[in-house]
């Protein structure tokens, strides 16, 4: 009763990172791919895969995610967290089937698929980071991110610490979402003038209704 775990539906804002990159694609097609196949990399990919499906349902047009099949549970995975060359060789072939948008959540390695977009210049491929606002971390190639999908855990740790003040504290599990701030979506720097304010706009949307629960993310 002295513990508290923290987790995070990271497919709410993932949601919300799919459905913005369909409707900034250029192409029509989107890519994604992870480190390893376990449930805290693929809950990443099958928000990134709903989110484009909404924004394909809610306008009418039929954008394609490359890396990932969430019915099957299979996809691209580099089996590694580590390797930058990686990184670039995943994003060049997802580049090279047609995606300019590519969401690697593989930490360190995406990192490698930035590099690879800085070099190719962000009318050929834009990345979205994962856990952290990778605009502000990897300063590098800082305007190659569209946005990042955020585990905001100085959110989460802050509530905690805040009801051991308050003397509220109760162990076991909190969990990070839209509603509590615990996820969320970077602000998009650089790229503010590639995102249409009529998609902005169906962000907000789309996350109030996330928050309601009048959208799945589950598809």
């Amino acid at each position: 009763n002295n513990v508290l775990g923290q987790v995070f539906n990271t497919d709410e804002a993932a949601f919300l990172a799919g459905y913005l990159a369909a409707g900034t694609s250029k192409t029509g097609k989107v890519g994604t791919f992870g480190g390893i196949n376990i449930p805290p990399v693929t809950i990443f990919m099958d928000g990134f895969y709903y989110g484009v499906q909404k924004y394909n349902a809610d306008n009418g047009t039929n954008v394609e995610v490359i890396g990932w099949d969430p019915a099957k549970q299979k996809g691209l995975f580099t089996e590694n967290f580590e390797s930058l060359d990686d990184g670039r060789t995943f994003a060049q072939n997802l580049v090279d089937e047609g995606a300019d948008i590519v969401m690697p959540v593989a930490g360190p390695v995406g990192l490698g698929s930035a590099a690879l977009a800085s070099e190719l210049g962000t009318d050929k491929l834009m990345i979205i980071g994962v856990d952290s606002d990778q605009y502000e971390s990897d300063t590098a190639n800082a305007g190659v991110y569209l946005t990042s999908v955020l585990k905001n855990m100085d959110v989460t740790t802050f509530n905690a610490i805040q009801s051991v003040v308050d003397g509220t504290f109760e162990g076991g599990v909190t969990v990070g979402t839209l509603e509590n701030g615990g996820v969320g979506l970077a602000p998009f720097h650089d790229m503010e003038a590639a995102v249409p304010a009529e998609l902005a706009a169906q962000l907000e949307t789309i996350k109030a209704g996330i928050i309601d629960g009048s959208v799945s993310v589950k598809g």
